[in-house]
């Protein structure tokens, strides 16, 4: 299943530094800089370098509303 293929990409980025960039309403577009710290069935965490913590589900890369570039 694809979803799986993206759970299995996020994990392989867990504890590294990557850039991701969020693609929000509007054409608005957010890029930052942080580490994957935790990975749960739904969803994951990521840890900004502004010490900012945020969630999202694998479905936001799914359906490319987020991007991880390692």
């Amino acid at each position: 299943m694809i979803l799986d293929k993206v759970k299995l990409e996020v994990n392989s980025f867990v504890g590294k530094k990557c850039k991701f960039i969020y693609h929000g309403s509007r054409n608005q577009k957010e890029e930052f800089y942080g580490v994957i710290v935790k990975t749960f069935p739904s969803v994951f965490v990521i840890k900004t370098e502004d010490g900012i913590t945020k969630s999202y589900s694998y479905s936001d890369i799914l359906i490319s509303t987020l991007e991880i570039i390692g």
